[in-house]
């Protein structure tokens, strides 16, 4: 499946100053190539190579092409991408002008022990934290929904059985799925993204006095008993804290890469590292660490300030050689948008708070591009039978 993300017409380049009187600088459509890929791509921070390929270039004449495929989601930085491509592409080999296509093709990337990754379902990452209190959901459901807004296809699951608050944050509380069959459901549906939850399934106020193997049976349904539609990421909201049940979801589920949530101070980065380890003990890939409430800012003038202490991240992430994808404000503004069920991404998607968010999200989906492609997809079953 390709995913192509347009993102507005073919750029053609204004002409250079001085383009006439600059020498070209490279020979070969090699070393073109190998100069597009180095490019660092301003509105990311990463080299072109780092997050996609090459397809076709064309270096010839007086206008200059090239044909590209990104790896990861980027639909509201394409025009910035594009323009800074084609200004560095005439740059160095001194074409006038210079028209490039940009498309995106998201791989699948490989799961974690004998499991097999879900049908028609590209990636799995797990947004956890070794406690409580941290403000995984919200980041959960914003890293979605920013996902979404650069032209992924994004599915969330609330795999917090005791305390399932997407149902709330995406604003669908008291909605059932449907069942077509009487055997499997069908996702709900929320600002784009598709949903399902425990949450659906009992009432509001319904405690869930349940031990770990109904636990795990209930994530099992509805991961596996919900007719999912082809998606680029699903996201996993999971259960907070690093105990039996925990282990037991994660050695279930079919992830391609995890995600921990901690805010600065010592007594939430201490459990943090716990949830890193337990992650690393089952062979599922740390794609890196996001400190949340980093800063307070304050809603009547700006003023931001460290409450909970600086640093707290760094340490994981000099210990445990993972990247720091993001570090993401404190503000009484995400409260009240998610309460509303209308989250900061998509209420107030240019705030710098949004930006935050799409910034971490764009950095995990980098990483996750990083992991081991998974081909499984391609290939069909080898059966090898016996002669006589």
């Amino acid at each position: 499946m390709r995913l192509r993300i347009t993102g507005g017409p073919i750029l053609r380049s204004q002409i250079l100053p001085n383009a006439s009187q600059r020498s070209v600088t490279v020979s070969t459509e090699t070393d073109v190539n190998k100069f597009l890929k180095s490019i660092e791509l301003a509105a990311i921070g990463q080299p072109l190579g780092a997050i996609g390929k090459v397809l076709k270039l064309d270096v010839g004449g007086e206008v200059a092409r090239a044909t590209i495929e990104l790896s990861i989601p980027l639909a509201t930085l394409l025009p910035d991408i594009r323009a800074q491509i084609a200004a560095d592409l005439c740059a160095e080999t001194g074409a006038k002008s210079a028209e490039i296509e940009i498309s995106t093709k998201i791989s699948s990337h490989s799961v974690q022990g004998n499991l097999k990754p879900v049908p028609g379902i590209k990636n799995i990452i797990a947004i956890a934290s070794g406690k409580g209190g941290v403000g995984k959901s919200t980041v959960a459901v914003n890293v979605a929904l920013a996902l979404a807004a650069e032209g992924a296809s994004v599915g969330m699951l609330d795999a917090d059985i005791y305390g399932p608050s997407q149902p709330h944050m995406l604003g669908i509380a008291g909605e059932q799925p449907v069942s077509e069959d009487g055997k499997t459901m069908l996702p709900l549906y929320a600002h784009g993204l598709q949903v399902m939850s425990i949450g659906f399934l009992v009432k509001q106020d319904q405690p869930m006095v349940w031990r770990g193997p109904m636990v795990t049976s209930a994530l099992n349904q509805l991961m596996h008993q919900t007719n999912w539609e082809a998606m680029d990421y699903l996201i996993v909201d999971m259960p907070p804290g690093t105990g039996d049940i925990q282990l037991t979801l994660s050695q279930k589920v079919p992830v391609s890469g995890a995600v921990i949530i901690t805010t600065p101070q010592n007594i939430a980065t201490l459990d943090a590292r716990k949830g890193l380890a337990m992650f690393r003990k089952v062979s599922i890939p740390v794609l890196g660490v996001v400190e949340n409430m980093s800063t307070h800012v304050c809603s009547a003038c700006g003023h931001e300030e460290a409450i909970f202490g600086e640093g707290g991240a760094d340490g994981i992430v000099a210990d445990f050689d993972i990247p720091l994808l993001g570090q993401l404000p404190l503000a009484a503004s995400i409260r009240e948008q998610t309460d509303s069920g209308i989250p900061t991404v998509r209420t107030d998607p240019k705030s710098a708070t949004a930006l935050a968010y799409r910034d971490t999200a764009i950095r995990i989906a980098a990483a996750q591009a990083a992991q081991k492609t998974d081909y499984s997809s391609k290939f069909g079953n080898i059966v090898v039978e016996g002669t006589q």
